[in-house]
C-alpha cells in the first residue's frame, strides 16, 4: 500500500468534511470545546449553496485521530491553532471565512495572526479572550471558580459533564440540547478533555486582540453564563476592524439554540462582504 500523503493524513486526522460548491469564498466552521463539527448541522447548511463549506474536528475531538493527541501541543490555544492552520493548507485556502464558536474565536484569531492570508475574516460565535475577572476586566468567573469546575472534571468527570452542559447551553426548556452537549462532553477522551479545558478557561488572549489582522463579526449573545455582555463590548473596543451583533438569545450554543438568528447575522455581515457596517 502506497504511503499516505501528508494532505490525506491531516484529512483524516481532522475527520474534515467539505459540502458545497459556491463561488464565493470557502467557509470554515470551527467548534467549541466539548464539541464537534456536527453542532454546526443547524448553521453550516445554510451556506452551502454559495460558499464551499469545511467541517473538521480538533485532535481529540468528535471522530479524529485520538492517536495524534499530544498533550504538550494541545496544552495551549496554540496547538489548536496548528490544527487548523494544517487544515488550511491540506486544502490549499487562502482569503476563507472562519466561522469559529467560543475558544475557537480566539484559536481563529491565533491562526490569522500566524497566517493572515488565509483568512479574509473571523466570525466569532459567542467569544471569549479571557474567562476569569481581574480588577479591569470582567470575564464572568473568578479563578477560584475556575480551578473548582476543573477539580470536579478531574475527580468526577460524569458529575462535571451533567453539571456544566445546562448551563453551557442555557436553555431549560430545550433538554435535548443540553443531553446533547452531555453527550458530547461523555464521548470526549478525558485526558483529550481535560487538556482542552486547562487551555482554554486558562487562556487569556486580550493581548492579542489589538494584533486582529482581518476584519471580525463578533455575535454576542444577551443572556450567556459563560460570556456576559461586558465580554462583547471588550472585543469590540480593543479589536481593530470588529463589529458587534447582539443575538437576542440564551445560552452559550446560539448556533443550536437559536440557529436562525445567527445565520441572519451571518448573512447580514457577509453581504457586506465582511465589512464593519456605518
Amino acid at each position: 500500500m502506497p504511503a499516505m500523503q501528508p494532505r490525506e493524513s491531516i484529512l483524516l486526522r481532522n475527520n474534515v468534511r467539505i459540502a458545497g460548491a459556491g463561488d464565493k469564498p470557502t467557509m470554515v466552521f470551527a467548534h467549541g470545546f466539548g464539541c464537534d463539527q456536527n453542532m454546526w448541522r443547524f448553521v453550516a447548511p445554510a451556506f452551502a449553496d454559495t460558499h464551499r463549506v469545511v467541517l473538521f474536528d480538533y485532535v481529540g475531538c468528535g471522530q479524529s485521530d485520538l492517536r495524534a493527541f499530544d498533550a504538550a501541543r494541545y496544552s495551549s490555544l496554540e496547538g489548536y491553532a496548528l490544527d487548523l492552520l494544517d487544515v488550511c493548507e491540506a486544502l490549499e485556502l487562502q482569503q476563507a471565512i472562519l466561522v469559529g464558536h467560543s475558544v475557537s474565536a480566539m484559536i481563529g484569531l491565533l491562526a490569522a495572526i500566524r497566517q493572515p492570508s488565509r483568512f479574509a475574516s473571523l466570525v466569532m460565535v459567542a467569544p471569549s479572550p479571557c474567562f476569569i475577572n481581574d480588577p479591569c476586566y470582567v470575564g464572568g468567573f473568578e479563578r477560584g471558580d475556575i480551578e473548582s469546575l476543573l477539580s470536579l472534571m478531574d475527580h468526577n468527570y460524569i458529575g462535571w459533564a451533567s453539571y456544566l452542559a445546562p448551563v453551557v447551553m442555557g436553555n431549560p426548556g430545550r433538554p435535548d440540547l443540553g443531553a446533547e452537549l452531555e453527550q458530547s462532553f461523555c464521548s470526549t477522551d478525558p485526558l483529550a478533555a481535560q487538556t482542552f479545558a486547562r487551555a482554554t478557561f486558562f487562556a487569556d488572549n486580550r493581548a492579542d486582540l489589538a494584533r486582529a489582522p482581518v476584519p471580525s463579526l463578533i455575535l454576542q449573545v444577551r443572556d450567556d453564563a459563560l460570556a456576559p455582555m461586558a465580554v462583547g463590548r471588550y472585543l469590540l473596543e480593543h479589536m481593530p476592524g470588529s463589529e458587534l451583533a447582539v443575538l437576542e438569545a440564551t445560552g452559550h450554543c446560539p448556533h443550536m439554540s437559536h440557529p436562525q438568528l445567527t445565520i441572519d447575522a451571518m448573512k447580514q455581515y457577509l453581504a457586506r462582504g465582511g465589512r464593519v457596517s456605518g
